[in-house]
C-alpha cells in the first residue's frame, strides 16, 4: 500500500511538517516493513514564536538542534526519512537520521577526528577556522540502528552468506533513504544511507557512513542486516573501514564510490551478532533496547 500526504503550503512561510511525506508499507510473513520519505530539514527555526513558548512542540529544526547540540548540522537533513520494520513479536528495527547524528561527538567530548592535522596541513591556512570545528566536522557516526521490543542481541561465529545475496531472486521490494549528507566544504562528503531489499526467502538492509576527505582519507562504516524467513533471528554485521589516501593506489574515480573503494579500505573494527525473539504467541514484553 502506498500513499502520499500532502498539505496546502504558503511560499511565505513553509512548515516542514506540511510538507508531502511519501509513504509506504510491505506486509510479509510476520514482518510490516514501512518507510517514509521527504524533504530536507530547514536551516532554520520557521515557526519562531511557537519554539519559543515550551507549550508548544517545537519544530525540527528546533527538535534536531536541541537534541543534538553541535555547532551546526549537515548540510542536508532528512528528518522524515524513517524506515522502520516490526515483527509480530513486538520488536521494532528502526533507521533515522536523529538517532544517527546522535553518536557524533560534540563539542563537549573535545575530541579532534582522526587525520585532522593532516586535513589542516593541506588547506589554504588562511580560511581554517570556518573549516574546523570543535566537534566532529565529519559527521562520523557508527549507528547500526533503533532497537525496541523483546530482543536478545549475543555475538555470533554466524556469518551473512554474500554468496546467497548474488543469487538471482525476485525482489519484492526495495527501497533506498538518504539519512543526512555534507560536503564538507566543498572539501570531500559524508553521508549516511540505509537501503533495503525484501526477497521471497529473505531480507536485507545495509546502513551505510560514506566520508571521503579530499585528499587525506576514507571511511566506512557498514551495517548489515540479513534475515531468512525460516528462522527466528537475524545476522547482523558492523564493519569499520578506513585509511589514508596516500595508501590507496586505486583509480581516482573509485574515490566516488564506497561500491569500488570499499572493498580496497582494510578493516579496522568488526562486530558480530545474532538478534532474535521469542514468537508471538510467547512473546516476552521486556524492556525496550536501544542502540
Amino acid at each position: 500500500m502506498t500513499s502520499v500526504n500532502i498539505a496546502k503550503t504558503s511560499a511565505d512561510n513553509i512548515d516542514i511538517n506540511n510538507l508531502p511525506i511519501n509513504s509506504e508499507e510491505y506486509k510479509i510473513n510476520d514482518w510490516l516493513i514501512k518507510y517514509k520519505k521527504s524533504h530536507i530539514l530547514h536551516s532554520q527555526c520557521s515557526t519562531t514564536e511557537k519554539c519559543a513558548d515550551s507549550t508548544y512542540p517545537p519544530c525540527p529544526f528546533c527538535m534536531f538542534t536541541n537534541s543534538l547540540q553541535l555547532p551546526h548540522l549537515p548540510e542536508m537533513v532528512f528528518p522524515n526519512n524513517v524506515l522502520s520494520l516490526t515483527h509480530s513479536s513486538g520488536v521494532q528495527i528502526e533507521f533515522n537520521a536523529l538517532d544517527a547524528l546522535k553518536l557524533v561527538s560534540n563539542g563537549e567530548l573535545a575530541l579532534k577526528v582522526s587525520y585532522a592535522d593532516a586535513w589542516k596541513e593541506s588547506r589554504d591556512p588562511s580560511n581554517l577556522m570556518e573549516k574546523i570545528k570543535p566537534f566532529d566536522w565529519t559527521f562520523s557516526t557508527n549507528y547500526s540502528g533503533s532497537f525496541s521490543g523483546p530482543l536478545h542481541i549475543e555475538s555470533t561465529e554466524e556469518r551473512i552468506d554474500i554468496e546467497r545475496l548474488k543469487e538471482r531472486e525476485k525482489i519484492l521490494f526495495y527501497q533506498e533513504l538518504m539519512l543526512f549528507e555534507d560536503e564538507l566544504h566543498d572539501n570531500g562528503i559524508a553521508s549516511c544511507t540505509v537501503k533495503i531489499r525484501v526477497m521471497p526467502s529473505s531480507f536485507f538492509i545495509l546502513l551505510r557512513y560514506f566520508l571521503r576527505v579530499d585528499g587525506v582519507m576514507v571511511r566506512i562504516n557498514d551495517t548489515r542486516y540479513f534475515h531468512d524467513f525460516s528462522t527466528q533471528y537475524i545476522l547482523k554485521e558492523y564493519t569499520n573501514r578506513e585509511s589514508p589516501v596516500q595508501r590507496l593506489h586505486v583509480p581516482l574515480q573509485m574515490f566516488g564510490d564506497p561500491n569500488l573503494i570499499g572493498p580496497h579500505l582494510p578493516i579496522s573494527m568488526g562486530s558480530y551478532e545474532k538478534l532474535s525473539w521469542i514468537n508471538s504467541v510467547t512473546k516476552d514484553t521486556g524492556p525496550a533496547l536501544t542502540t
